[in-house]
């Protein structure tokens, strides 16, 4: 057997395959991390290559001939010196036996159990991940996976080790289908790493709602009766000043982060001096050269917990990039920073350049700007998703501060010239913002007392509030409901009414002159529809923050005596111009597309099939303008008729009547949508479309158990309005056809409402990144 002395001394008998593991302190506290080192390359399934499951602080107990890897429960705990109330805490709450070992060999205070099993167990629940999304009922099978000795290695404070992992099964979902080569059986590779816990010298610092960190907490009995027993402290890399009595100084130990040796050029540079970027909050505080950015030596592995590291991804559709930690549970001590940026992410950018600038007027020269602003928006990404790693959540208000952070969403700042050509030279910032340097400062600053620590900790969040700077994260920006006027995803500017008109501009500029010039010579014409969807929809996210508006409410995450706005109504003028905006976006002038551009969409070619981000389509083959424009009209309905929306446009209605009530809202819409210069041809058919799929969406709200009561009497209300409209509204042949049809669906609603079925909406092809978008995990991506 060959020995690998380390954290953990292990042995491999390579005749049979298995891995024995010497244990020799018991009851001995360490970190442990699964992970996987190669994935299936499948954003909606989320098993990818770098992944980072999560970490659990562990030990080994023996017991007769039995040895137990047990997690503790360090969300209860007792910070005191008494033996038996630490003891009672203990004997209170519930730990977690991970996995039990046969003692294979033993001498004097040493055992060797056999680590193989558990080393090819589903410890992540990756079978049963698969199940719960209906991709197929897998199992580990143990025949197929061995222990995998390439990257299983070991060292002073860590074991790292390495598992072939094949999961076999039946019924495979398309996911699964689309990344394996058989698809009953799915090969990937499970990383174990074993970590020596961090020294108590670590310095924990106390959580502030307003501060920009995400934190640890946990229930400390031993508090006194007349204290929070709830614990909070933020996440953050351990940094300390060599020098500290220095206004300037280097780090003890300079926090370092590798980028993968995989990346290719050019984006290999822009990670680096995006991620790069960090260093000037550092600088700001008084730290010289702490924050570095290398490349990840050829012999390392990025796994490996001593390395902070930014991992190039591939996977076989663009999805969302994500900054992962492993934390010290005990303290919220960052060891190791772990980026994942997706490889098709750069792609998604150039093609929206190549839908605003139309390029290959000669079939191949691609302008320097696509590239440039492609590879900036590469630069932010690197930035945002290594500010996770430092500890730091989303601030998606700080485009109200003009850029005030990376750690928004940013949409592309795209700019009209006089000529109506599109300048993207500043499509994204090339810098950290105000907010990040003071995040940081909250979070990093050495301060070397705790007395000023205390107050300097409460004069950095002070100041930004006297500043006008303002801090949101993600419960309250990302939800369809949201209230929040100035939380959104992918914005720009301090008014969202008038960021949405300015959109709207962009859009019609774009597709006036859209043509066969976005494709270059040799490209299937059915190609110019890729370019088109994100071009024909990039009003979506306008109008999501827009909507927001109506029925918002500003408020800041205000505690007792900081002088923040704790809430306040939005300017009910504000709030019915959002509302006319929105409506523009479903004018049949906005739905429709010119004859040239649809003559040149044919049936998509073999070799070139349909995918998820295509506009649907209700008529076969053939390209749907329709169905396109089903889907903007859901985008702004999906807004404006929230339910959660309505309710609160009924609430802040009878609290202060100078704000829109329901019923002038739903006439408002009805104005809109119905009394309009009735069209024919294809404008009337989107007229129409709007109307019908209005209606739709009203059945729906009425019908849904959700729906509150008053809101459900504001809109039966509004079926009667509309029944009586209907009759006494006349057209040509075509209109009255068509008010029969919508009088019709109502009345057979009004009788029988139990058998109301809802009209199925069209997929809508994706704006953001494809796959999961848990924020919990720091997920991260553009439209």
């Amino acid at each position: 057997m060959n020995k690998y002395t380390g954290f953990f001394n292990f042995y491999r008998d390579n005749e049979n395959g298995e891995l024995l593991l010497e244990i020799s302190e018991f009851e001995r506290e360490f970190l442990f991390i699964n992970s996987l080192s190669q994935g299936m390359g499948s954003n909606d399934i989320g098993f990818d290559r770098g992944r980072i499951n999560r970490e659990r602080i562990v030990y080994f107990k023996q017991i007769a001939d039995k040895v137990l890897l047990i997690q503790p429960n360090y969300e209860y705990r007792a910070i005191t010196n008494n033996t038996a109330e630490k003891k009672a805490i203990k004997e209170s709450f519930a730990r977690s036996v991970l996995w039990g070992f046969q003692v294979v060999a033993k001498s004097d205070n040493k055992v060797l159990v056999d680590l193989t099993p558990f080393l090819l167990s589903d410890d992540q629940q990756l079978a049963q991940s698969l199940k719960s999304m209906n991709q197929g009922n897998y199992s580990v099978d143990a025949n197929r996976s061995a222990v995998n000795m390439d990257r299983t290695k070991n060292f002073p404070q860590n074991s790292e080790f390495d598992a072939l992992l094949t999961l076999t099964g039946n019924d495979p979902g398309n996911y699964v289908r689309s990344v394996t080569p058989t698809a009953e059986l799915i090969t990937i590779n499970q990383h174990f790493s074993f970590v020596q816990l961090p020294d108590n010298n670590y310095k924990k610092r106390l959580f502030d709602p307003r501060c920009g960190f995400y934190g640890i907490s946990y229930m400390d009995y031993a508090t006194p009766i007349d204290q929070p027993l709830l614990k909070q402290f933020i996440v953050r890399h351990r940094l300390e000043k060599l020098y500290p009595e220095k206004d300037i100084s280097p780090a003890k130990a300079p926090i370092v982060y590798y980028v993968d040796n995989g990346t290719p050029e050019p984006v290999r540079s822009a990670l680096i001096e995006g991620a790069s970027w960090w260093n000037q909050a550092f600088e700001a505080i008084g730290f010289e050269n702490a924050f570095q950015v290398k490349v990840l030596p050829d012999d390392a592995d990025p796994m490996d917990v001593r390395y902070n590291v930014i991992q190039w991804v591939h996977r076989s559709t663009r999805g969302w990039s994500y900054g992962n930690s492993v934390i010290d549970p005990r303290t919220g001590e960052i060891i190791k920073g772990h980026v994942s940026l997706g490889s098709l992410r750069v792609r998604q950018d150039f093609l929206i350049a190549t839908g605003l600038l139309a390029p290959y007027k000669d079939g191949t020269t691609i302008p320097p700007e696509m590239e440039k602003m492609a590879l900036a928006r590469l630069r932010q990404l690197s930035a945002h998703e290594v500010g996770h790693t430092l500890g730091l959540m989303h601030n998606f208000a700080a485009s109200y501060n003009n850029r005030a952070s990376v750690m928004d969403y940013p949409h592309p700042l795209i700019k009209i010239n006089s000529d109506s050509t599109f300048d993207l030279s500043d499509a994204y910032d090339t810098e950290i913002g105000v907010w990040d340097k003071i995040a940081i400062a909250y979070g990093y600053t050495d301060f070397n007392d705790s007395n000023k620590e205390q107050n300097g900790l409460k004069d950095i969040i002070n100041d930004y509030v006297k500043d006008g700077l303002k801090y949101i994260s993600d419960a309250d920006a990302r939800p369809p409901g949201g209230a929040h006027p100035y939380a959104h995803l992918w914005d720009n500017g301090n008014n969202p009414v008038a960021e949405l008109n300015h959109i709207l501009k962009v859009r019609h500029l774009a597709l006036k002159n859209f043509s066969e010039n976005v494709i270059r010579h040799g490209q299937p014409y059915s190609d110019i529809e890729s370019v088109l969807v994100p071009v024909y929809l990039m009003h979506r996210y306008a109008t999501e923050a827009a909507g927001k508006l109506i029925a918002g409410l500003e408020y800041s995450y205000a505690v007792r005596g900081d002088n923040q706005i704790i809430t306040e109504f939005i300017d009910p003028v504000l709030q019915r111009s959002a509302l006319h905006s929105i409506l523009k976006t479903i004018s049949a002038q906005n739905l429709q597309l010119n004859n040239n551009l649809l003559n040149l969409l044919p049936p998509h070619p073999p070799g070139f099939d349909r995918t998820r981000e295509s506009f649907p389509s209700e008529t076969g083959v053939t390209f749907d303008p329709y169905a396109a424009a089903k889907s903007a009209i859901q985008i702004s309905l999906d807004v404006l008729m929230n339910s959660e929306r309505l309710a609160r446009v009924y609430q802040y209605h009878s609290r202060n009547a100078q704000n829109p009530s329901l019923n002038e809202l739903l006439q408002i819409i009805f104005s809109h949508l119905f009394e309009l210069d009735q069209q024919d041809g294809y404008q009337r058919d989107l007229q129409q479309l709007v109307q019908s799929v209005y209606i739709n969406y009203l059945l729906t709200l009425h019908s849904d158990i959700n729906t509150t009561s008053y809101v459900k009497s504001e809109i039966y209300n509004q079926f009667l309005f509309l029944k009586d409209w209907l009759e006494g509204n006349t057209g040509n042949e075509s209109w009255e056809k068509h008010y029969a049809a919508l009088n019709f669906t109502i009345q057979q609603y009004l009788k029988n409402p139990e058998a109301f079925q809802k009209q199925t909406p069209v997929a809508v092809p994706p704006g953001s990144p494809i796959g999961t978008d848990s924020f919990l995990n720091a997920d991260c991506g553009l439209n």
